[in-house]
């Protein structure tokens, strides 16, 4: 993990907040709290909107006497097509303008398809003049309401300091106006607390902010911070890479000061600190709600995978039985989530010998211990099918970075740049890495690459995608 020297900082004039930053620092917590109460994660600014949004359409459905079922469709399609649209979403800039053109376009495709509901389900005339005007009626009244919600918003930051408490990652010119913006416009809803770097510019003269000394996510957790914002450091892109991974990890909100960023365009994912473009990396998977519609999906698959193919996985442990005696299943330690180690189950495929080399041994390729229903087994990769077990306990999920045992844990990350960060989402029975031929003796970099690629993208649609490449690759499996 990279860490950040101590840097004696001089005392700024212009700062009027030194008292303030100069509190005690906190006791360590545990990094799942991520030093934050659960009332400072709720984004107030968003529920806000959406609960402006469903108030004002239920009074609108009930005012124009729309019944159960157009009411439903109303409240649905409005609310999904504007949350799709990220008018829910938590911003810096609480701005109404900004968000107008988004605000009107979405009110508008929702207008044009509850129109095209009504024309293809044969509704009354009547009814659906009714909805097109509770639509009109939504479309003027919302925009004035958002106008003072956004207002409120900046307001409250101002008077009550409901702002993410924040760690700047590069103290030279960019970074220290990026704190003294923050200090100066607490609407944006920043406030530094501390700066990580190996230096701050020479020529600049700080805010009086803590400098860290040590590790990032020890700062993070200690300092409650939310946000980490990562600004022009004199270090090299890796460990600012590696910053924004263990912010990532640890639940914080992590924006990034592009390169260039004098000509950097805004555009989807970009905030807006004053002159400052400032691109918003995504949270972390697990952090997000689809993150449970995925382990119940995992729970759901496991199960009902297991029963169906208990009678393959018996017909397999019976082989083994034939052709090499017992045991029939296979047990070996590997490291999953956050780096924590399980026991990981498979079918034997190598016979069993006095010396137990399972964990210094990367592969069994050519070795003459695996006999034919062994080489027949790993081929059809049927023998990972007890790991299912492992999915159902959640020591895996079906897709996800490939477990390894803890000493090619500790070699490879002590080898390959950022092989570490694979372990910040739980581990799967099939991947990214492997659909696209990195199974075996392949290049562990390039599995790496993958696995974080993976996880940077995440999405359900990305692991339904996996899970039919797997499904191919089984069926028509290819020599590379």
């Amino acid at each position: 993990m990279r860490r950040f020297s101590a840097v004696a900082v001089p005392a700024d004039p212009l700062v009027e907040h030194e008292a303030d930053l100069r509190r005690p620092a906190q006791r360590p917590l545990k990094p799942s709290s991520v030093g934050r109460d659960l009332l400072s994660r709720v984004n107030a600014v968003a529920v806000l909107l959406a609960l402006a949004d469903g108030v004002a359409l239920a009074v609108l459905c009930v005012r124009h006497d729309l019944g159960w079922a157009w009411s439903g469709a109303v409240v649905a399609a409005v609310l999904t097509i504007r949350g799709a649209w990220r008018l829910y979403r938590r911003r810096l800039w609480l701005s109404w303008l900004q968000d107008l053109p988004r605000s009107a376009a979405s009110t508008a495709l929702a207008f044009a398809l509850l129109s095209g509901l009504g024309l293809i389900s044969g509704s009354d005339a009547t009814r659906l003049a009714e909805v097109q005007w509770a639509m009109i009626e939504f479309a003027l009244v919302i925009e004035p309401v958002r106008w003072c919600v956004l207002a409120f918003g900046r307001w409250c930051r101002r008077r009550f300091d409901r702002c993410d408490r924040t760690i700047i990652v590069g103290a030279g010119e960019v970074g220290v106006n990026l704190a003294k913006t923050m200090l100066e416009h607490p609407q944006f809803g920043l406030r530094p607390v501390a700066f990580a770097d190996s230096g701050p510019d020479p020529d600049r003269r700080p805010p009086l902010l803590e400098v860290v000394d040590g590790d990032l996510a020890d700062a993070i957790v200690r300092l409650k911070a939310g946000t980490v914002v990562l600004a022009f450091s004199h270090t090299k892109d890796s460990p600012l890479v590696e910053a924004a991974i263990t912010a990532h990890r640890l639940g914080c909100s992590t924006l990034v000061v592009p390169r260039m960023y004098e000509l950097h365009p805004d555009g989807p994912g970009i905030e807006r600190l004053r002159s400052y473009p400032l691109m918003r990396l995504g949270t972390a998977p697990t952090s997000r709600p689809t993150w449970w519609i995925k382990r119940a999906a995992d729970l759901v698959l496991a199960a009902v995978a297991l029963v169906v193919l208990s009678p393959v996985i018996g017909l397999c442990a019976l082989a083994v039985l034939v052709e090499s005696g017992r045991p029939l299943f296979f047990r070996q330690v590997r490291v999953g989530m956050d780096d924590r180690t399980f026991t990981l189950y498979k079918i034997r495929s190598v016979r069993q010998t006095g010396e137990d080399d399972s964990q210094v041994t990367w592969s069994v390729s050519g070795d003459a211990r695996v006999g034919p229903v062994g080489r027949f087994l790993r081929r059809t990769s049927l023998d990972e099918l007890p790991q299912l077990w492992n999915v159902l306990r959640g020591d895996m999920c079906v897709v996800g970075p490939r477990p390894e045992r803890p000493g090619f844990v500790r070699e490879f990350s002590a080898i390959h740049e950022l092989y570490w960060a694979r372990h910040r989402v739980p581990t799967g029975l099939t991947g990214l890495a492997q659909v696209h031929g990195l199974r075996g003796d392949t290049s562990i970099a390039d599995r790496s690459r993958y696995d974080n690629y993976y996880i940077a993208n995440w999405s359900l649609w990305l692991d339904l995608r996996i899970l039919l490449m797997t499904a191919g690759e089984l069926c028509c499996r290819r020599n590379r």
